[in-house]
């Protein structure tokens, strides 16, 4: 390995063990109020709003103990979104990056009001890749792969797949328009990680919703 290359590895490490530390002080910020992280993934596209969307209509508890924080490159549209359904939402915007860090969710952290909410929704920037490397200080990693993408995702990001407690399987409703072997994507799923739940949802009809919320649940106990 030459220098520059060795360089790079070195500044990479340190990027992340910087980051990790951060993780780590957030953590610990959100379990002593009690608040249960979650740290959403996927690539543009694969329906990250849309299942929080869901997901928020289902909630049969008070809408205050819910916030949300958007990554995106630009815009508030997702906040927007979210602040529509009447959730406390913060974006974060940032620009050229692919990814949420740790000190970027800590940051906005500081903008919600807290008091009252049990439950963390961080959407991280669509990406299948970035994400994956850079601990937030959430409790769960919640990974949506879309019909539309194709059944092949999982195999050929795998790194994403590996970091995931729930992939979630998201617009099986299009299911009768794509060619997306159902069978295999889970097959190749449960083969990249034995641990993760695997639940299908389409947020046109709710499918899966509650079914999500109960997994949540039982993983913030």
């Amino acid at each position: 390995m030459d220098k520059d290359n060795s360089k790079a590895v070195e500044d990479m490490r340190s990027l992340l063990h910087k980051n990790d530390e951060v993780a780590a002080q957030t953590r610990k910020w959100l379990d002593s109020r009690q608040i249960f992280g979650i740290n959403l993934m996927g690539s543009p596209g694969s329906g990250k709003t849309t299942l929080l969307e869901s997901l928020i209509d289902c909630y049969q508890g008070d809408l205050a103990e819910l916030a949300v924080l958007e990554g995106d490159l630009e815009t508030n549209r997702d906040a927007d979104r979210i602040a529509g359904k009447g959730v406390q939402a913060e974006q974060i915007c940032t620009g050229s990056v692919c990814h949420l860090s740790a000190s970027m969710v800590a940051e906005a952290l500081e903008k919600l009001s807290l008091p009252g909410v049990n439950t963390l929704f961080i959407e991280n920037v669509g990406n299948l890749v970035c994400p994956s490397k850079f601990a937030l200080g959430t409790h769960l990693n919640i990974v949506a792969v879309s019909v539309p993408e194709g059944d092949d995702k999982p195999i050929k990001y795998p790194v994403m797949i590996r970091t995931a407690d729930i992939v979630v399987i998201t617009k099986t409703d299009l299911l009768p328009y794509f060619n997306f072997n159902l069978e295999r994507c889970r097959r190749e799923i449960q083969e990249i990680n034995p641990q993760a739940i695997i639940l299908e949802t389409a947020a046109t009809n709710a499918t899966g919703i509650e079914e999500l919320w109960r997994c949540i649940g039982e993983r913030s106990c």
